[in-house]
């Protein structure tokens, strides 16, 4: 458990990094795209790239939502192995399979209750 434990440990750390650099690229890319349409004073009405660009903004910043929602997801994994509940569901209290772990290292609960935090 300790050998499989650390190996999501180091897996999990490297997704943090990854998921950090992702957020600081995306954030860069969100500056470029309003410091552009800020640049443009046209007609934002009239422009045929006004909605282009907003369209731009909102999906550069679902991403940055989503990631930091993930980069949340995996600090909390981080948590749980620190203070020794990792792999344990927060429903039943069973362990999670080993399966489920590799599949999703962030994985709070087993496959039975993973649909329930879906339903309710």
């Amino acid at each position: 458990m300790r050998t499989r434990t650390a190996a999501l440990a180091a897996e999990l750390t490297s997704d943090r990094a990854n998921e950090v650099e992702r957020i600081a690229g995306l954030r860069r890319e969100f500056t470029e795209v309003v410091e552009a349409s800020e640049a443009n004073i046209g007609d934002d009405e009239h422009d045929p790239e006004g909605s282009t660009i907003a369209y731009e903004r909102t999906q550069i910043a679902a991403l940055i939502t989503q990631a930091e929602q993930h980069l949340a997801e995996i600090d909390a994994a981080l948590e749980r192995i620190d203070d020794g509940t990792y792999g344990t569901c927060e429903v039943c209290g069973e362990e999670i399979p080993e399966e489920r772990l590799r599949a999703r290292p962030t994985a709070r609960t087993c496959i039975a209750h993973a649909g329930a935090r879906l339903r309710s």
